[in-house]
């Protein structure tokens, strides 16, 4: 995944009257940390910067690669996010200071892991996450039935919503400690069919 040292020198620059680009060296690291072609890249770049251009600079410099930061208001409008109940949570997931604010590299590590390229096993550890409402490292009851409000747009009572998350523990629950380790979650959620469609954007 990115690493801010690895990217401390990370520099945008204008070539000619060219549009904005990196350097070979730039792709080639961008590329050994993401999913994504050096065309997908650029056009993620594209899509950070023209969400708040005034914020974005055409040349980033020195740090600015992680350390310039959209806020989250602008990224939960994106087409991509914009009907998707788990945008908020997602965004949170993805940023390095956990509040939903993105720099270019969060932006484009997020969009790696739900690029077609990124591996089930990728997908997965970050659906985890997701679903890890509380951050304890585990999905539990409350994770579960938080999730189901989200899905459902409040839509299920209660006790709908009680019963269903009593379902997912019955079944999924082995050890039966009351919550989901990272192990049952994962045999949980690969056996969903849909589950590698509905965790992709196309950028």
């Amino acid at each position: 995944m990115l690493e801010i040292s690895r990217f401390a020198s990370c520099i945008l620059y204008k070539m000619g009257n060219k549009l904005i680009t990196f350097t070979d060296q730039q792709l080639v690291n961008y590329q050994d940390c993401t999913f994504f072609t050096r065309k997908e890249i650029l056009r993620v770049y594209k899509k950070f910067r023209d969400m708040k251009p005034d914020l974005i600079p055409r040349v980033m410099k020195k740090n600015e690669a992680y350390s310039i930061q959209l806020p989250v208001e602008y990224l939960e409008e994106l087409a991509e996010f914009k009907e998707n109940p788990f945008k908020k949570r997602i965004f949170e997931v993805f940023s390095r200071n956990s509040k939903g604010n993105l720099t270019f590299e969060d932006f484009l590590d997020m969009l790696s892991v739900f690029s077609e390229a990124a591996p089930r096993d990728i997908k997965v550890f970050y659906a985890f996450r997701i679903y890890d409402f509380d951050n304890d490292g585990f999905v539990g009851p409350t994770d579960i039935d938080i999730a189901l409000t989200l899905l459902t747009k409040q839509e299920l009572s209660i006790e709908e919503r009680q019963q269903i998350t009593e379902k997912v523990m019955e079944e999924s629950d082995v050890d039966g400690d009351g919550k989901l380790s990272y192990i049952e979650f994962e045999h949980c959620i690969t056996k969903a069919p849909d589950f590698l469609s509905t965790f992709h954007i196309r950028i």
